[in-house]
């Protein structure tokens, strides 16, 4: 893997070349061209999940590319292991100019996008593969994400089926530059397809995990609309935080998924509120006054 190459294969035939000399039955070559693929991933500490998920793409992608933004753990050795492209970047300036830059550094025709927690199934790994020998040009691929938290499969909550846009040709398209929710640029001249097979996705660790990362989105949100201009209110924080639960817990059918499902439709209202809040407090208080 590391560096991809032009994958080419030779084909011999009995059919007559059409330009030809001399004796117009020797068998002829003919080259054909095998489309690349990377996989591609944005990473910080994910010894815990690096090597299971690089075990999922292995011996069927061309390339790996791996852009990390500091890691203090063992995710460069587990790279290396499995001969990855491994960057560095420690130059944070959010999820979106990240992915740009991972992008960056992929030679391969075609690129698919990973998280360390994300494993890939099967009948997905063979819809992927399918996908790329068709070779179309002019499509950005996408396939169910489905998440485990907290000891079960989400199948509710607004979170199954979860489509994601993960696969396209290298040189289509790219990620938006947004702090957080980055999200693939799809022009009207470009078809979005899906794939058959699961994207199978271990999303929090535990209850502490949850709390740092849903912290973390909420703090980026919180930046990326005071950049904006925008501004918030604690009102706004309660009514957002009562429709997010009402609308995962009984119109997602959230309680179909059990103590889970109730958990996560009460963590997620925690987090809406938050994030507005944050916003409220970075827009609308003044700072100590020394």
């Amino acid at each position: 893997m590391g560096m991809a190459k032009k994958c080419e294969w030779r084909e011999f035939t009995n059919t007559p070349s059409p330009i030809t000399t001399g004796n117009t039955n020797q068998p002829r070559t003919i080259i054909v061209t095998k489309p690349t693929l990377a996989v591609a991933l944005i990473v910080k500490n994910e010894s815990k999940h690096l090597r299971a998920c690089l075990e999922t793409v292995q011996g069927w992608v061309d390339e790996i590319v791996i852009l990390d933004s500091g890691s203090s753990d063992d995710t460069e050795s587990i790279a290396r292991e499995f001969n990855a492209n491994f960057q560095v970047n420690d130059n944070w300036q959010g999820f979106g100019p990240q992915r740009r830059l991972a992008q960056s550094h992929v030679q391969s025709d075609y690129l698919f996008w990973l998280d360390a927690d994300e494993r890939v199934t099967p009948e997905l790994k063979q819809s992927i593969l399918d996908a790329v020998k068709r070779q179309k040009p002019d499509t950005i691929f996408q396939f169910e994400r489905l998440s485990w938290v907290f000891g079960r499969f989400i199948k509710h909550c607004g979170w199954y089926p979860d489509r994601v846009l993960r696969l396209y040709p290298t040189k289509l398209t790219q990620y938006d530059d947004s702090l957080v929710h980055e999200k693939v640029q799809v022009a009207n001249d470009m078809k979005v397809a899906t794939l058959k097979g699961d994207l199978i996705h271990y999303t929090y660790d535990d209850m502490n995990h949850y709390l740092v990362k849903s912290a973390g989105y909420a703090k980026a949100w919180a930046e990326q609309r005071e950049k904006c201009g925008k501004t918030s209110s604690i009102s706004q924080g309660i009514v957002h935080a009562l429709a997010c639960f009402v609308k995962m817990y009984i119109v997602k059918a959230g309680f179909l998924d059990g103590k889970q499902g109730f958990l996560l439709s009460l963590l997620s209202a925690h987090s809406t509120f938050v994030k507005y809040a944050d916003l409220w407090i970075r827009t609308s208080t003044e700072p100590p006054k020394d």
